[in-house]
């Protein structure tokens, strides 16, 4: 039989991408990692990992055995819920991982419900973008990810991860200060309208970047990029005082009337999909169902104000 330590190390690389990244991970030496690994290859009696350059890559056996690992430690995830749930209190710990506009408005309203219905549950929050929060939930990194998707931007979804949706939350196009767009005849031309005007967007990159980039391109013109930024509060501020145009969803005013002048977006490009990711194994664990159920609930507060 395989050793499960020594399978998870596998799996860990494939996920992580380098032996240095695994070992920092999980606080081994690289060195132990890579003893490990081949102590793996000795029990497998095939070759696991091959050279590429100064790295290394899984081989198709090793793949073989990263699927099925996936699928122990899912089922493992599943006892884990199981006691969980034959418990009376709820306690340990859940790692979220949320974006910026979510978690300043939905995870404070979250945390409080969890506090209130379950204190001894201790939630550790991480502010992390999708991009890099997403691969981290699949390293089990964090438990649950906050995540958005743009209009036209559809990632990829792995088969051993769990989406469920919160709310569709409005973009639109901020306007500078000074900025006139009243002669612009429809959403399109509005944007073109600012075409020389100076912008800020989130970084290269990123899904909100490239959604922008397209909504501008679309209508016409390449936007002159001047700020980049994924502290949407400092887009906001950029768009106060004049200094840039920005496209800036709904969700950044927490409810309240927006701080700047808006108009809206061509059709089909109006609205984010904010919706919450765990592990498939991990979905029926009470601390995840509690927490989503909080958001739900936070969700719906802000629908209704």
């Amino acid at each position: 039989m395989f050793d499960l330590h020594r399978l998870r190390l596998l799996r860990e690389l494939k996920h992580r991408g380098t032996l240095a990244a695994v070992a920092a991970a999980l606080s081994y030496a690289p060195s132990s990692v890579s003893q490990q690994l081949s102590q793996l290859e000795a029990e497998v009696g095939v070759p696991l990992l091959e050279p590429v350059g100064r790295r290394v890559r899984l081989t198709e056996q090793a793949e073989i055995l990263v699927a099925h690992t996936e699928a122990v430690l899912e089922r493992l995830e599943r006892a884990e819920a199981d006691i969980a749930t034959s418990l009376t209190d709820l306690t340990g710990t859940l790692r979220i991982a949320s974006f910026q506009t979510a978690a300043l408005t939905l995870v404070p309203a979250a945390l409080d419900l969890l506090r209130d219905s379950h204190p001894q549950l201790r939630v550790h929050v991480t502010h992390q973008e999708p991009e890099r929060a997403l691969p981290a939930l699949q390293a089990r990194d964090f438990d649950l990810v906050l995540a958005e998707e743009y209009p036209g931007n559809t990632g990829p979804r792995p088969a051993e991860l769990e989406q469920e949706d919160l709310l569709d939350d409005p973009l639109h196009l901020a306007l500078p200060e000074g900025a006139d767009v009243q002669g612009a005849d429809g959403p399109t031309a509005a944007l073109r309208a600012l075409a020389a005007h100076p912008w800020v967007m989130e970084p290269e990159g990123t899904t909100a970047r490239h959604w922008a980039m397209t909504l501008c391109r679309d209508a016409g013109f390449d936007p002159d990029v001047r700020f980049e930024t994924t502290d949407l509060l400092l887009h906001l501020r950029l768009v106060q005082q004049g200094h840039a145009a920005a496209l800036l969803p709904g969700l950044l005013w927490e409810g309240r009337p927006p701080t700047v002048a808006l108009r809206q977006l061509p059709r089909g490009r109006r609205t984010r999909r904010v919706f919450t990711v765990v592990r498939r194994g991990a979905s029926g664990h009470p601390a995840v169902l509690a927490c989503r159920q909080a958001l739900r609930r936070a969700a719906g507060t802000l629908d209704a104000r």
